[in-house]
C-alpha cells in the first residue's frame, strides 16, 4: 500500500509515470538536477524582488529620501532591464551552453543585489537595478525553455507551477526574512536592517550558481551530463519532436524570417501580456502599499507579513491548476476560472469604503490570478514545439516575457502607483477591461493550438483533448507511436551495452 500511495503523490505533483524503467530513470534525474537549479535561481529572483518592496517599507524609503512615485520608478526600471535582455538572453541561449549562460547570470545578479546595499541615490539605485534586471532576464524564459526542451506536453504543466511556485517561495520567505532581520540585524556594523537584506540576499544566491555551473544538463542535443548514460541521453530525443535541421540557426535574417512570419509568435507574444494584467495587483504589491498606508493599525513586522498569505494562495492555485491542467488535458476551464476570481477582486477593491475583512479577502483572493503562469508558458510550450524550431521556440518564449515586461513598466505607475494608496480606482477598472480581453484571447490561442495540432501533430494541448473526443483512435494512435519510439531508442542502445 505504501508504494502506491507514493505514487499516487508522485502522479499529483509530476503526472503520469514513464511508460519503461529507463524512461522513468531520465526523469527522475532530470526532474531533481534541471528542477532544483531552476526552482532555486527562480526563487532567489523573486526574493530579491520582494526584498526591494520589503526593504522600502522598512527603511529604504527614508534612507534614499523616496517618494512614492520613486518606488514605481525603481520597479519599472527594473523591469525595462528585463525587457531589453530578453531577446539577447534567447540567441545567445542557442549559442553559449545554458550550463555556462544560466549560471554566470546567476552570478552577475548576486553581485548587483549585494551591490545595491551600498548605494546613495534613488539614481545609483535606479542603475543597479536595471543592470540586474538585464541579468535576470535569463532567468524565467530560460527556464521555460528548458523545460520544453526535455519535457512532453503532459509534463509540463506541472513542472512549470512547481518553478512557478519557488518565486513566490522565494516573496514569502523574503518576508520572514526582512522581519527577522528587521529585528535582529538593524544597526549591525553600522548598517540599517535594509542594507543587509540586499547583502545577504547576494551571499545565499551564490551556491545555486555553483549548482548549475557543476550539475545543469544543458539540453538532450548537446548534453554532456555524466549523471546521464548513453542510453537516456538517447531516450531524451526522442521524447519530443525532432529539432529541424536549422532548428538552431540563429542567424539574424533566417531567424528574424521564421519567427515573424509565424502566426504562433503574434498570437503568443500578445498572449503573455494580456495574461499577466490579471497578475497586477500581486505584482505591483498593492497589498503591502495598502498596509503601509494604514500603518497606525498594524505594526512593522505585519506589514511584512500579512502579505505572504497571497503567495500562499498563490502556490495553491498555481499548483490547482496545473493538475487540473495535465489530468484533465484542457487549459481553458482553469483560464476562465482566473478571469472570473480576479473581476471579484476588483469588483470588491473598486469599495471605496469597504471594511478591513473585506480588503483582506479581496488582496488574498488577488493571488489566484498566479492561476495564469503555468498556462501561459506551458501552453506556449505545447504549441511550440510542434514544429521542430528550436531557435524560434526560444525566441518566442523570450520575446513573450518582454510583452509583460513592457507591460509592467508603464502599467504600475499609472494605473497601481503607490502614490495612489490605499485606493486604485484606475488600476481596478482597468482589470475589469482586461479580464473580458482575456476571455477573447483564451478563444484565439485555444484557436491556434487547434491548428498547429493539425499541422504539425504532437499532441498535448486543449485541442487534442478535442480532437480525441471526435476521434478517439486518432489519440491512441499519438501515444502508441511514442511508446513505439522510445522502445526503439533503447533497442538501438541495446547491443552496445552486451
Amino acid at each position: 500500500m505504501a508504494p502506491q500511495f507514493r505514487e499516487r503523490i508522485r502522479g499529483f505533483i509530476l503526472g503520469e509515470e514513464p511508460k519503461t524503467k529507463e524512461e522513468r530513470s531520465l526523469v527522475q534525474k532530470i526532474d531533481f538536477f534541471i528542477l532544483t537549479f531552476c526552482c532555486f535561481a527562480y526563487f532567489f529572483n523573486f526574493l530579491d524582488r520582494a526584498a526591494f518592496a520589503n526593504a522600502y517599507v522598512a527603511g529604504l524609503r527614508e534612507a534614499l529620501k523616496m517618494t512614492g512615485h520613486d518606488y514605481n520608478t525603481v520597479l519599472a526600471v527594473t523591469t525595462a532591464g528585463m525587457a531589453v535582455g530578453q531577446i539577447p538572453h534567447g540567441i545567445i541561449i542557442q549559442r553559449i551552453r545554458p550550463s555556462v549562460w544560466l549560471p554566470s547570470m546567476v552570478t552577475v545578479w548576486a553581485a548587483l543585489t549585494m551591490a545595491s546595499a551600498a548605494v546613495k541615490t534613488v539614481h545609483q539605485l535606479c542603475v543597479l537595478r536595471f543592470f540586474l534586471g538585464l541579468a535576470e532576464a535569463s532567468t524565467y524564459s530560460g527556464a521555460m525553455y528548458i523545460l520544453g526542451s526535455w519535457y512532453k506536453p503532459l509534463e509540463i504543466g506541472k513542472r512549470t507551477a512547481i518553478f512557478s511556485a519557488a518565486g513566490m517561495a522565494g516573496t514569502m520567505f523574503a518576508g520572514v526574512m526582512m522581519v527577522a532581520i528587521y529585528k535582529g540585524m538593524n544597526g549591525l556594523g553600522n548598517l540599517a536592517g535594509w542594507q543587509w537584506v540586499f547583502l545577504i540576499d547576494g551571499i545565499i544566491t551564490l551556491p545555486i550558481a555553483i549548482f548549475g555551473f557543476l550539475y545543469f544538463p544543458d539540453i538532450p542535443e548537446i548534453t554532456k551530463a555524466g549523471y546521464l548514460s548513453e542510453q537516456e541521453k538517447k531516450i531524451a530525443s526522442t521524447r519530443l519532436p525532432p529539432i529541424k535541421a536549422d532548428g538552431h540557426n540563429i542567424r539574424p535574417w533566417p531567424l528574424a524570417k521564421r519567427v515573424l512570419a509565424t502566426k504562433q509568435f503574434w498570437i503568443l507574444f500578445f498572449w503573455s501580456p494580456v495574461c499577466a494584467t490579471l497578475e497586477i495587483y500581486s505584482v505591483q504589491n498593492t497589498f503591502l502599499l495598502w498596509l503601509k498606508y494604514h500603518s497606525s493599525h498594524f505594526t512593522q513586522p505585519q506589514i511584512n507579513t500579512y502579505p505572504l498569505g497571497v503567495q500562499a494562495v498563490g502556490i495553491i492555485s498555481n499548483m490547482i491548476a496545473a493538475w487540473h491542467m495535465d489530468v484533465t488535458n484542457t487549459r481553458v476551464p482553469m483560464a476562465v476560472l482566473a478571469v472570473f476570481l480576479q473581476l471579484i477582486v476588483a469588483s470588491m477593491l473598486l469599495t471605496r469604503d469597504l471594511p478591513f475583512v473585506g480588503t483582506f479577502f479581496a488582496f488574498y483572493l488577488s493571488g489566484t490570478a498566479y492561476m495564469v503562469l503555468p498556462l501561459i508558458f506551458g501552453w506556449a510550450n505545447v504549441i511550440l514545439q510542434r514544429s521542430g524550431d528550436d531557435a524560434v521556440r526560444s525566441v518566442t518564449l523570450y520575446c513573450m516575457n518582454i510583452g509583460s515586461m513592457v507591460l509592467y513598466t508603464f502599467w504600475g505607475v499609472v494605473l497601481y502607483s503607490a502614490a495612489d494608496a490605499p485606493y486604485w480606482k484606475k488600476g481596478g477598472i482597468a482589470m475589469v477591461v482586461c479580464c473580458f480581453v482575456m476571455l477573447g484571447y483564451i478563444y484565439l490561442v485555444w484557436k491556434l493550438d487547434k491548428d498547429t495540432l493539425d499541422k504539425f501533430g504532437g499532441g498535448g494541448g486543449a485541442g487534442a483533448e478535442d480532437d480525441a473526443e471526435m476521434s478517439p483512435a486518432s489519440s491512441a494512435e499519438k501515444d502508441t507511436k511514442g511508446e513505439e519510439l522510445v522502445a526503439t531508442a533503447i533497442k538501438e542502445m541495446a547491443p552496445s551495452k552486451v
